[in-house]
């Protein structure tokens, strides 16, 4: 439900700004694209859509904090500097985290989830249960090990990397990871004998998918959703 609504969403953007284009030929319109700070949307709206697509984790929120923050400072909004609230604001919700850590932890039940493969247009479902991990890359490189206690994981990665290495993973059963690369990169050593299953929103960004294709209809399968703006996800 969530993957089809991000769709709809980045859908409704696309066609507002082909809209927009459109009266500026035939009425005449005065739609501008290109406004003080408009490159902050580039980071405010992947943002907002991972949040609702993977909840309030912590790069999406903090990506969608510091990109209002970038915005308001185009602006004489306040009488200070809106720049100088980003390291506060950031220090804070890690502070926040920390305190509340059980609150903002995500926890998937034993649902069903129906899934459709954009490649080859396969339908099934999988299902998703156990305590998810969540990493996260702002500006920064994340280096991820998991071993057998793997339930899926929430990848952000904005101006950053994340390499998520799960060659040493048995996994016993079908798993979902969600993933943002925005102005990123997320590399995905995935282990033998297990399955891939693709579901991208690509924004001048894709993944490619190099791991070895195992063809046993009963083996455990990853299910990859994933938006890339200008960034890319590698599965090897």
């Amino acid at each position: 439900m969530r993957n089809k609504l991000t769709n709809v969403l980045w859908g409704l953007f696309f066609i507002a700004i082909g809209i927009g284009f459109a009266g500026n030929v035939l009425f005449h319109w005065n739609f501008e694209l290109f406004f003080p700070g408009w490159w902050t949307l580039l980071i405010i709206i992947p943002c907002f859509i991972s949040m609702i697509q993977s909840g309030f984790g912590v790069g999406s929120t903090m990506g969608f904090i510091i990109g209002i923050l970038l915005l308001v400072s185009h602006y004489d909004v306040f009488d200070f500097n809106v720049m100088k609230l980003i390291v506060p604001a950031i220090l804070i919700f890690i502070g926040l985290r920390l305190l509340f850590q059980s609150a903002f932890r995500k926890t998937i039940h034993n649902e069903e989830y129906a899934y459709k493969d954009n490649a080859d247009g396969q339908t099934g479902s999988y299902h998703a249960s156990g305590n998810r991990s969540e990493y996260t890359a702002i500006f920064s490189s994340n280096k991820v090990h998991a071993e057998n206690d793997f339930n899926g994981t929430t990848l952000n990665a904005i101006f950053g990397s994340i390499v998520l290495d799960l060659r040493d993973v048995n996994l016993q059963h079908d798993v979902e990871i969600n993933a943002s690369a925005i102005f990123a990169g997320i590399d995905i050593f995935v282990p033998r004998n297990v399955r891939i299953r693709v579901n991208n929103v690509p924004i001048f960004g894709g993944v490619s998918n190099k791991a070895e294709q195992y063809a046993d209809a009963n083996a455990p399968t990853i299910y990859l959703n994933s938006t890339c703006m200008f960034g890319g996800i590698d599965i090897k």
